[in-house]
């Protein structure tokens, strides 16, 4: 007699305990639905659901939250540092940024499995979004063991911040095959310091441009790509439209910044424009935003470096390089979006979608599976952006004045972070290291990237 089998049943999707009404981005159109929620999780997004306790957001618009893949939060850092997990992580949260990825040039540098977790007994209970913990790539790096620890790794090709020992180019081929055999991401600062010239004499932000050119960025690339084809290589802070077109060529992942994409260099002598790279020409600059605006970019990051006003007020030759941005690049962004400059899609493709499938995440878009990590902002909300209204020790910002939409909700796997555009969460951040990824490249976010930019407007 037949054995008679059972139909697999697919599982039954939880009843949702939260339930936010508000506009969503589907098929390039803002439409509303309600988002159920159940745990960490979303549930359910349909246009009407029926249970839990409801929030109704009117027109707000509901949004991913950012994966900021680059910030520096100096934790540890030396004596007397303004910056750390807690004031970092709580910056990044009013910008809407519910993960970032934290560089290793701290003092001491992640450059040990000691030195890693001393960095995580840090973060550990102080960080309000999630973190992720790079490692510093070295000629003296144990590769393999803070491969087991670390989320990924950073190499530096020029002097920067923390005074890393940089390895030389001989070293760099058998580097990047180490870190391909952990299947972790490597992010590269690119520029090559043998196209330099006289940094010391460089007394203003185009001086400094012309120190550090963008023919370093082009020569650092063409030693370093391609790279080992199972190596997974994110470049850091590109300047150019030329850098954009050779990662894009090459097939890796790369970013830009807010500060590239809307400030050109000044005759300034003000040592709060200085930073690495530096930034570019007008030309280059609306060359570059042109690029992130046509969707040809796949990722945005902060690059968040603070220093306080007295290290920046320091002569030009002896400032330290680097500007604050982790609390306004989404804000940044979101108000270009209102004023028609920007494509909504293209947006969170660059600042959560991408990000969070670099990294094997469960989050960058508001769809069952995926966390309950997202905003709710108002896109009839813009406000100037002032320091004195921010949450960043160093006192200051170099987008003082510029328009921003900030969030009026975020939520973080179901918990409120912010409400009503307040803080109300306490630090529940984890540290996380990347999901399971399939082998690169065809992880990497630069195939298929749209060659115009797409039509949603808010």
């Amino acid at each position: 007699m037949p054995v008679r089998r059972e139909r697999s049943r697919a599982p039954v999707a939880p009843a949702p305990e939260e339930v936010y009404s508000g506009r969503i981005l589907r098929n390039g159109r803002l439409t509303t639905v309600d988002v159920g929620i159940a745990g960490e999780r979303i549930v359910a997004v349909k246009a009407h659901l029926t249970g839990g306790k409801r929030h109704d957001l009117g027109e707000q618009v509901l949004l991913p939250s950012a994966l900021d893949l680059h910030v520096h939060f100096r934790d540890p850092g030396p004596p007397g540092a303004e910056e750390s997990f807690d004031t970092g992580t709580l910056q990044a949260v009013y910008g809407g940024v519910g993960a970032v990825v934290d560089m290793p040039n701290t003092a001491p540098p992640v450059d040990s499995l000691d030195h890693l977790e001393e960095k995580e007994g840090r973060a550990r209970g102080r960080a309000h979004c999630d973190v992720l913990l790079y490692a510093a790539l070295l000629s003296r790096t144990p590769v393999e063991a803070l491969g087991r620890r670390a989320a990924g790794f950073k190499l530096y090709l020029s002097p920067t911040t923390g005074e890393l020992p940089i390895p030389s180019w001989e070293e760099v081929p058998a580097l990047l095959d180490r870190v391909a055999a952990t299947r972790l991401p490597l992010h590269v600062h690119a520029e090559d310091p043998g196209a330099f010239g006289d940094l010391a004499s460089a007394g203003d932000a185009r001086a400094w441009d012309a120190a550090r050119p963008a023919l370093s960025e082009a020569k650092a690339l063409s030693r370093l790509l391609p790279g080992p084809p199972s190596l997974k290589l994110h470049l850091a802070h590109l300047t150019t439209r030329k850098a954009i077109e050779l990662a894009r060529a090459h097939g890796v992942s790369a970013e830009v910044t807010p500060h590239h994409l809307l400030l050109a260099s000044p005759a300034s002598t003000d040592g709060r424009w200085k930073v690495n790279p530096p930034l570019r020409k007008e030309e280059e600059r609306a060359a570059l935003f042109g690029e992130f605006a046509q969707g040809r970019v796949p990722m945005l990051a902060s690059d968040h470096a603070p220093h306080p006003l007295t290290d920046k007020e320091r002569p030009f030759p002896l400032a330290p390089a680097g500007m604050p941005g982790v609390e306004t690049s989404f804000p940044l962004l979101l108000a270009r979006v209102r004023n028609q400059e920007l494509p909504l899609t293209t947006v969170l493709q660059a600042i959560s979608e991408r990000p969070a499938r670099f990294l094997g995440l469960p989050r960058g878009a508001i769809a069952p599976g995926q966390e309950a990590s997202f905003v709710a902002v108002d896109f009839r909300a813009v406000r100037r952006i002032r320091a004195a209204e921010l949450h960043a020790p160093c006192g200051w910002t170099p987008f003082e004045g510029f328009p921003g939409i900030f969030p009026v909700l975020h939520l973080l796997r179901g918990e409120t972070l912010l409400s009503g555009g307040e803080h109300v969460g306490s630090p529940g951040g984890r540290i996380l290291r990347p999901g399971d990824l399939p082998p690169p490249p065809s992880v990497r976010p630069l195939t298929g990237l749209p060659t115009e930019g797409s039509p949603d407007r808010a």
